[in-house]
């Protein structure tokens, strides 16, 4: 599994390009060669980029599902719609499809946010706003989601 590191400002031009920074396309050049899947998030209006590698791990778990149930048939719709397979140039632009472009309300100024083993695709504005948003209550999220872990602990 791979883990990202760092949130990265940058500029989409009018095409949907984005010029990768450098230190996110260091840590991204070993996965180059497969290429990436990018996707609608599912919680936020934003896109998530995944290695081919980790989208072929999550499309293996996908497949268990029995296609013979409505709501798994529905999830795997809504989960993969809009979804993209997309390359980074030589350049080192990334193209976004303009429907998700609209999809995640992308505008100039857009920022990369490393989520452990993808990396998340934002408008400032919104990523922005979204932290505002969780800062709120993140040290009870914080304590409900990692409070748990007693591993480590003295007993």
């Amino acid at each position: 599994m791979n883990s990202f590191i760092g949130t990265y400002e940058c500029k989409a031009d009018a095409k949907g390009r984005i010029m990768l920074p450098v230190a996110l396309k260091n840590q991204l050049s070993p996965l180059l060669q497969q290429g990436f899947v990018l996707k609608r998030a599912v919680f936020q209006s934003c896109l998530e980029l995944y290695p081919m590698e980790e989208w072929n791990a999550l499309m293996v778990k996908m497949n268990k599902l029995n296609r013979f149930k409505k709501k798994n048939n529905d999830f795997i719709r809504r989960f993969t719609a809009g979804v993209r397979m997309v390359e980074v140039d030589a350049a080192g632009r990334l193209l976004i499809p303009k429907d998700l472009v609209s999809f995640a309300g992308i505008g100039k100024e857009v920022v990369l946010s490393s989520a452990i083993n993808i990396v998340e695709v934002w408008d400032k504005n919104s990523y922005e706003q979204a932290i505002d948003d969780a800062a709120l209550d993140f040290a009870e999220l914080a304590e409900e989601v990692m409070g748990d872990d007693d591993e480590g602990t003295v007993s």
